[in-house]
């Protein structure tokens, strides 16, 4: 028999909050699932493992937008690799430019920091900087 969770079980088997999966819901991430008479979601396996995949690919970075494409491939048995390679791929793309940048702001701020006396005068080359026009 097919065992069915309600959204408290559902979320603690994921990973995830029972916000977030209502959340994915109206987002259409996750289809609407059926109800009880009394109203309480009920989820089985399948939808487990979706919202598993959801959390995952959240944790990567993954945006909403490749996230729904990358379900729709992961359920699509005739679909070729390459689509998944791409969009991972251009996520990757993505984490190097942040990462680019954020070594930039890293320098510069180690920069700033370093030229501060951080003592007890008003002075401060920070602030001084930081007023400059770029």
């Amino acid at each position: 028999m097919l065992e069915l969770l309600t959204i408290g079980a559902a979320a603690k088997a994921s990973g995830l909050t029972a916000k977030m999966i209502r959340h994915y819901e109206q987002l259409g991430l996750l289809r609407k699932m059926p109800r009880t008479e009394s109203g309480y979601r009920l989820y089985n396996s399948e939808h487990i493992d979706q919202l598993r995949f959801i959390r995952q690919a959240r944790n990567l970075g993954f945006s909403l937008s490749d996230i729904q494409s990358l379900l729709e491939l992961w359920h699509d048995s005739q679909r070729e690799s390459r689509a998944v390679k791409q969009i991972a791929e251009q996520h990757l793309s993505e984490i190097k430019a942040k990462i680019s940048e954020l070594k930039h702001m890293q320098q510069i701020l180690s920069d700033l920091a370093d030229n501060c006396r951080g003592d007890g005068s008003p002075d401060c080359n920070i602030l001084k900087q930081l007023a400059k026009p770029d």
